[in-house]
């Protein structure tokens, strides 16, 4: 499954200006939901609930929020690259500058940790972080997110 798949390319912020986790989880679900014609707090809701289970932050800087929604139809991702890092209580202790937020419908079963992993994979390749660190609109992160996985690596 092709990250292109999970992300459009309006669904990239390539400078997102937060100043807490809670405000990024706060901004991500407007976008989100603005998106996807969700209730906007319903996605606040979800992302807060799973955050309380544990960090979503996976380290080298790269946090993965998500959720499922029940009036959800597909897959949904959104890719944010902050302004400036901020802490996201990350195992590793690293402030988190890349964001990828992923909805799923509320059956979606196996299909979400399959994007959950595959997104994961992605962001963890340092060469990949690196670009999209680099990147600074939104048509050049999506060109980096869009990388077959051998020409990224």
């Amino acid at each position: 499954m092709p990250i292109t798949d999970l992300v459009a390319p309006e669904a990239i912020l390539p400078a997102l200006k937060v100043n807490s986790k809670k405000q990024a989880l706060q901004e991500l679900a407007a976008k989100a939901a603005e998106l996807t014609g969700q209730n906007e707090r319903s996605v606040f809701e979800v992302l807060l609930q799973r955050e309380k289970l544990g960090t979503t932050a996976v380290g080298y800087g790269v946090a993965i929020p998500h959720g499922k929604l029940p009036k959800l139809e597909k897959i949904f991702g959104l890719f944010a690259r902050l302004d400036r890092p901020i802490d996201f209580e990350a195992m590793d202790g690293q402030p988190v500058d890349l964001v990828f937020l992923l909805l799923a419908p509320e059956g979606a079963g196996a299909d979400h940790l399959k994007a959950l992993a595959r997104i994961a994979r992605l962001l963890r390749d340092q060469d990949i972080a690196k670009k999209l660190r680099a990147s600074r609109d939104a048509h050049a992160i999506y060109s980096v997110l869009a990388l077959p996985p051998a020409t990224a690596a």
